[in-house]
């Protein structure tokens, strides 16, 4: 089953938000069940939900992320998936440091439709940052859906 992990910083904003259109994305276009689509953050607010911003902007959308867990990313988690998508350059970076075993599954998502930008954080701002970081992650999704997949298939990632 392939698998993908989206990374931001505290894991109740932007990555739950990406998670939750993805799965969206996928369902709509035939993948469903077969593919496991989750999110961490590199400083994880271990336990936290999804911010009232975030959960209100996807709930907008007609999608529920009111049930999400706030989680950090570790080796043991990262080695779970096939690809991980990160918000920010700042975060790969700390990914690839600190977890070089896992650099070949890291990328950026601007990098999925070859763009170096970053996903703006809404935190504590108005919650039009919030649509601005969805309608942002939907863009990058829905341009970066073939290299995505392409991506998280390649049984080849999965080799350290």
């Amino acid at each position: 089953m392939p698998s993908i992990l989206f990374v931001c910083t505290a894991n109740i904003c932007r990555s739950p938000i990406a998670m939750g259109l993805l799965r969206q994305m996928l369902a709509d276009r035939g993948y469903g069940s077969d593919w496991q689509v989750e999110s961490a953050g590199t400083w994880g607010l271990e336990g936290e939900p999804a911010t009232a911003g975030s959960q209100a902007v996807m709930n907008s959308l007609g999608l529920d992320v009111s049930d999400h867990i706030a989680r950090r990313v570790d080796s043991d988690l990262l080695g779970l998936y096939d690809l991980i998508l990160t918000m920010e350059m700042g975060h790969k970076e700390a990914l690839c440091l600190e977890f070089p075993s896992f650099a070949n599954r890291i990328f950026t998502l601007s990098e999925m439709v070859g763009e170096k930008g970053d996903v703006e954080d809404p935190y504590g701002g108005p919650y039009s940052g919030y649509e601005q970081a969805a309608e942002d992650i939907q863009g990058y999704l829905e341009n970066g859906f073939d290299m995505i997949i392409r991506l998280a298939s390649q049984s080849d990632n999965l080799e350290d």
